[in-house]
């Protein structure tokens, strides 16, 4: 019985001197590698998620200056499977040094019917607009 009972008391000791952590923090600390390049800041098209990744595919863009100096962005979205497939589409705007100006379109919501092409148009809201990233979710 002592036995049984020092056994106990011994294991909860050592639970409990185990569970007491040091918690001053030692920082600063540096960010941590992303696993991803990030592709949002090299690539005019970029696909979110890995769902979409085996499905679709980008056969164009073409871009052009309006004339109040705006940039229009067509994006020919192709869909690379034999089943209608429902996706969502945005554009980030950026100035010439590919810094964001702020200027984000709102997802639009396109669906695809089997092997077919989409074109997919965006239009700059400011002039500030001189770069762009094209990003294409799928839809939830």
């Amino acid at each position: 019985m002592k036995t049984k009972l020092l056994a106990i008391i011994s294991v909860a000791a050592v639970l409990i001197v185990a569970g007491c952590k040091n918690t001053y923090d030692k920082g600063p600390y540096l960010p941590q590698q992303s696993k991803t390049p990030a592709y949002e800041n090299s690539e005019r098209f970029v696909l979110l998620d890995p769902g979409v990744q085996h499905t679709i595919t980008c056969s164009g863009i073409n871009e052009r200056m309006l004339e109040d100096g705006r940039l229009e962005v067509v994006a020919q979205i192709r869909n690379r499977e034999n089943r209608r497939i429902e996706i969502q589409a945005n554009c980030v705007f950026k100035d010439a040094l590919g810094v964001t100006t702020g200027d984000e379109t709102p997802f639009q919501t396109v669906i695809l019917t089997e092997n077919s092409t989409e074109q997919v148009k965006f239009t700059a809201a400011n002039t500030l607009g001189k770069r762009y990233t094209i990003r294409v979710r799928q839809a939830r």
